[in-house]
């Protein structure tokens, strides 16, 4: 693709993670800075200006964590031309150098993803909207993109294997998964307690909450 000829030079920089934090609390339209991240890129013009960030860290959905699947997570730019389709690109070269098989990201509903495509994206599926990310097991404050549909994008190598299908995220989530298999220190600590047996937790979760009880317990009995 010819780049327009009033189009800026441009070259991708490795960017400290607070540094992009910063960039994208400024520039992005609609989301906060990620908690974390893989690694993050900076694109810059010639005279050093930077124009625009990319953020990538571990898939978000936890059904694609697979250890070799990397997730742009936030790209923001201050509308240089070129500049988005640029860190794409190289987000994917550089994870595709780590190893990694596939790299995805979403759009919102309304965002053509031209940039991507430009980058060698292609579209996997369109996503419902959703009326909110909080569910019991993983609390979450209103971000302002609910009630949002979304489109998941993907970049592979020749050897990548197929994504699990994406789970309808429209469905209710208000009731508690998995109740019957947990585990009795999870639904009766007390009765748990009473049987003088080790403890045996259903999950990560259970295992932390259990040790924050025993935590604040020892706490309260010493003050």
């Amino acid at each position: 693709m010819t780049a327009p000829p009033n189009a800026k030079r441009l070259h991708i920089r490795p960017l400290k993670w607070k540094a992009a934090c910063v960039y994208v609390d400024q520039h992005h339209r609609h989301h906060d800075p990620p908690q974390g991240h893989q690694f993050s890129l900076g694109v810059h013009t010639d005279d050093g200006a930077l124009v625009g960030v990319a953020i990538v860290g571990r898939p978000v959905n936890r059904n694609f964590d697979n250890g070799l699947t990397i997730e742009v997570t936030r790209v923001a730019t201050d509308g240089t031309t070129n500049a988005c389709s640029a860190l794409y690109a190289a987000a994917w070269r550089t994870a595709r150098s780590a190893g990694y098989r596939r790299a995805i990201t979403y759009t919102q509903d309304g965002e053509s993803g031209a940039s991507l495509r430009a980058a060698g994206w292609r579209k996997v599926a369109d996503l419902p909207a959703r009326s909110g990310w909080n569910t019991p097991g993983r609390p979450r404050r209103t971000l302002g993109t609910e009630n949002v549909a979304r489109a998941l994008w993907e970049i592979t190598t020749h050897d990548a294997s197929s994504l699990p299908e994406p789970r309808d995220e429209t469905r209710n989530e208000t009731r508690t998964r998995g109740r019957r298999n947990r585990c009795l220190e999870c639904r009766d600590p007390i009765a748990a307690a009473a049987t003088g047996r080790p403890p045996r937790y259903c999950s990560p979760a259970c295992r932390q909450r259990a040790y924050r009880r025993r935590t604040r317990n020892q706490t309260e009995g010493t003050a």
